[in-house]
């Protein structure tokens, strides 16, 4: 990876960064982009893939409601209230 490309991604990114840090970070960047080069070459053809590399299933439970019902409790918390939602002052002109 090139320096010019470095400085762009620096930039991007809303890095700062002296040219001694962007030369490490190229040397960096270079050998993560080496190591990816090598991945592509990893013949995957009969590989299914796959979201977990560990073969589980994922308990699922039933989507329900076993909180609620504590408007009053969870509003006497809060300074100001006024029909069942808290106020809030305005934020946006």
């Amino acid at each position: 990876m090139d320096l010019k490309t470095v400085k762009k991604v620096a930039t991007l990114a809303r890095l700062e960064m002296n040219d001694a840090e962007l030369a490490a970070v190229q040397v960096k960047l270079g050998n993560i982009m080496k190591f990816v080069e090598q991945l592509g070459e990893v013949n995957t053809d009969k590989v299914e893939p796959l979201a977990n590399v560990v073969d589980i299933k994922l308990r699922l439970r039933e989507d329900e409601v076993t909180d609620g019902g504590i408007q009053g409790k969870v509003l006497a918390n809060a300074p100001e209230a006024t029909a069942g939602f808290f106020v809030v002052s305005k934020v946006v002109e």
